[in-house]
């Protein structure tokens, strides 16, 4: 896990976040490929992750996965603006974050 969004404060603790995190923002290297985009990804459906990007700089594509309403995953490419599930009306880009 790269990046983790939790919404919630009193899953926070000294030790860390208690419970699943609500996004996760993945970077693809190429020792991780399978890892991230195969069992992450099944292992945060079923652990309360609402939602799982997957960002690939090497395809400079972005699978995100917005498990409170669809299983299906969408594509973007780094040039699109990418909608929140979680958040209602933000949008990232990700060429305008590298």
């Amino acid at each position: 896990m790269d990046i983790s969004v939790i919404c919630d404060p009193d899953k926070l603790t000294d030790r860390g976040c208690c419970g699943a995190p609500d996004l996760i923002f993945e970077i693809v290297s190429p020792s991780s490929r399978k890892l991230d985009y195969e069992i992450k990804n099944v292992i945060y459906a079923q652990s309360g992750v609402r939602e799982y990007w997957i960002v690939d700089p090497a395809k400079e594509k972005v699978v995100v996965y917005c498990y409170d309403h669809d299983s299906d995953p969408c594509l973007y490419s780094f040039d699109s603006d990418i909608p929140v599930g979680i958040y209602q009306g933000l949008m990232i880009r990700i060429r305008g974050l590298l």
